[in-house]
Parts: structure tokens; sequence; C-alpha cells
């Protein structure tokens, strides 16, 4: 699995990106893949990283503080 810390988060949208170092641009996220309240901007995640159409998608996402 990939570590990497929220980078931008939009709790309207629900969704945001992830800086890390296991992909060469951050990786998008939806709040569907990760459950519970809405992330802030620094929290640790580990996640697997998936191919989308637009770019790599986090699926499986934790949060390292649990």
């Amino acid at each position: 699995m990939a570590k990497g810390t929220v980078d931008f988060f939009n709790d309207t949208g629900g969704y945001g990106f992830i800086e890390t170092e296991d992909a060469d641009e951050d990786v998008f996220f939806h709040m569907e893949d990760v459950g519970g309240p809405d992330l802030e901007e620094g929290t640790e995640l580990e996640f697997d990283i998936e191919q989308a159409p637009k770019g790599p998608r986090a699926t499986n996402v934790k949060r390292l503080d649990e």
C-alpha cells in the first residue's frame, strides 16, 4: 500500500488529492472511498492506487491515525 498526506480537500464536493512519493502526480480520492468524517489537509493516509481514465485514483483509503 502507498502512503501520503491530503494535499487538497473540497468538503462541498467530497473529494480531494493525496500527495505521495508512490505516484508521479497527486492521487485523486472521493469520500466514498474513505468513509467516516471529512478529511483535513495534512491527514496521513494509506491507500492503493488504481489507474482511472483521468489519472491515478486512491482506493481502500485508511487514515493512519485510527
